[in-house]
């Protein structure tokens, strides 16, 4: 589970250090329904939901959450006593797609999956993503479930949510908890310094072992991805909003990682130890290399060296800062830079590179 900071509206995280913000919550893992690389989708003339009780969305939910458990790599040269860990995932599909956190998977050298019926099979990681914490694990059963994701736009601050998980990786099952939507649109910060986007923040009570798991609504539909907790607060947790991924979740399933635009250079947050390897003025921002002069950000004047600071007034941080501007922007952007050997800083226009078809 990863420890997160909380950080409603993103714009200034001056002071805030990974060892401080997320000391104890990246844990859990959420459920998808995909089709042939494609997210099911609800047909828009399909009746209309029906709110279900607690215990009805339980039963619909709980046979396409999974427990991961994983072993990772020796510690201090030894063939015994490799770390392991567990959290839960949710099945995308009848094919052995299983939706994590990539917090749970990152350097481990073996992957089982318990299916809620009790049976253990081997799984492989086929694609992940740090920056969105997300990643997918393929198993090869029969009779896999497929939860249900939900498509709706809007979801409403106040509203019943039920968090399905295996915390603690307790025996007899996943354990069930419930709450509500306390607030939309919130980031923290995670251990690594980077940002996560598009949280929902639910006082659903989520422990270590929850990440990956879903946080379903009354419909019995996944509408976020159990990722992080506030460890010096009480019943204050996040989800990744599954509105927010979807695409991105094709994207990993089609291509095995996240497209994201072209802008022919290679970002690199700055750190302390980046500011002083290559001699930078800047504290922050992020740091523009292998610049290609043939695309979107080379054809606008950006050079190799040059400290990107924000974009469209927007101060960056980190490469998830940088990732999520670009996201959102309008066409064209406007980046604010510190050009090496220069005094000041300039502003160059970049027109935003459309995705690649797949």
């Amino acid at each position: 589970m990863v420890t997160g900071a909380l950080n409603p509206s993103a714009p200034s995280r001056r002071g805030l250090t990974s060892r401080s913000v997320w000391p104890v919550l990246f844990v859990f893992l959420c459920n998808l329904t995909l089709t042939a690389f494609g997210l099911v989708r609800q047909d828009a003339a399909a009746a209309p939901l029906t709110e279900l009780p607690v215990p009805a969305v339980v039963s619909k939910v709980r046979p396409s959450v999974v427990t991961v458990l994983t072993r990772g790599i020796p510690q201090g040269g030894s063939q015994h006593g490799a770390p392991s860990g567990s959290g839960s995932g949710i099945i995308l599909d009848t094919n052995g797609y299983i939706l994590t956190n990539n917090h749970l998977v990152q350097g481990v050298t073996s992957v089982v999956v318990g299916l809620s019926t009790g049976r253990l099979t081997p799984g492989r990681v086929v694609a992940r993503d740090f920056l969105l914490d997300l990643a997918l694990i393929r198993i090869t059963a029969p009779d896999l479930v497929p939860a249900e994701f939900s498509q709706r736009s809007t979801l409403e601050i106040g509203e019943t949510v039920i968090a399905i998980g295996n915390p603690l990786a307790l025996k007899g099952g996943s354990t069930v908890t419930v709450g509500v939507i306390s607030a939309l649109d919130r980031s923290v910060l995670t251990p690594e310094g980077e940002t996560l986007y598009d949280l929902l923040q639910t006082d659903a009570a989520i422990n270590p072992g929850n990440s990956g798991g879903p946080l379903v609504d009354r419909f019995g539909q996944v509408v976020g991805i159990n990722v992080a907790i506030a460890p010096s607060a009480q019943a204050i947790s996040y989800a990744i909003a599954i509105e927010a991924v979807t695409s991105h979740i094709e994207s990993m399933m089609a291509r095995g990682s996240v497209e994201r635009p072209d802008l022919g250079l290679i970002p690199l947050t700055i750190t302390p130890s980046v500011a002083a390897s290559f001699d930078l003025e800047s504290d922050r921002g992020i740091l523009a290399l292998q610049v290609d002069r043939t695309k979107a950000a080379g054809q606008a004047g950006l050079q190799s060296g040059d400290v990107v600071t924000a974009i469209d007034n927007r101060p960056l941080y980190n490469m998830g800062d940088f990732w999520h501007a670009i996201e959102h922007a309008n066409g064209q952007m406007t980046f604010q830079v510190a050009t090496q050997g220069k005094a000041g800083t300039a502003t160059i226009i970049i027109p935003r590179p459309s995705l690649p078809r797949p």
